[in-house]
């Protein structure tokens, strides 16, 4: 697995994901993300139709107009195959070691994992408990770096460093879920 990029915290992953799986107008889109993504992505349909025109503009997806009888027209759009590869790349990137990033783009990831294999959600996680691992090992080196005296530095970074072991152990308990294929949830 490659290492994490920055700015990967867009909702354009998920909108690429959602397409990956099958074509799509915006409005159907803003659906699924408030159905199943509503506690990690809360998009606006007008932002979900401006994301599409970025993609749109750089060649990740493709739009067509579908006529509707005693309705207005709608647009659908369709991932290309750059828009795959896009997706694809970051589908097998692990999350930065921030919280923010976990809690968005890991769960995203998530998410689009298992829809493919659970063997690959396995892997995903595995991957980034391994991430989490490693950028917990650089906050504890830099707490010791940090002088005594420097109250609020020593506070700031004890809480990263609290919040990481946190999610280090809510990243096992999704192992543990995705070990025991995951009973009850439906993703498609």
């Amino acid at each position: 697995m490659k290492s994490a990029s920055v700015g990967s915290l867009s909702p354009e992953y998920a909108l690429l994901g959602l397409l990956a799986r099958s074509p799509a107008h915006g409005y159907e889109l803003h659906q699924k993300l408030s159905r199943d993504l509503n506690q990690v992505w809360h998009l606006s349909q007008s932002q979900i139709y401006n994301i599409l025109n970025r993609l749109e503009s750089q060649d990740y997806i493709h739009g067509s107009i579908l006529e509707q009888e005693k309705l207005p027209a709608k647009r659908s759009f369709e991932i290309t195959d750059s828009g795959k590869a896009h997706f694809e790349e970051w589908l097998f990137t692990p999350t930065h070691t921030s919280v923010r990033a976990i809690r968005v783009e890991f769960t995203t990831r998530l998410y689009f994992a298992l829809a493919v294999d659970l063997k690959l959600a396995g892997e995903i996680v595995s991957a980034q408990i391994a991430e989490t691992h490693s950028g917990l090992q650089k906050l504890l080196l830099l707490q010791s770096t940090i002088p005594e005296d420097q109250l609020f530095n020593r506070l700031g970074l004890d809480l990263r460093i609290r919040q990481l072991k946190s999610i280090l152990e809510w990243l096992d308990s999704c192992l543990g879920l995705v070990s025991t294929a995951v009973p009850g949830i439906t993703l498609r």
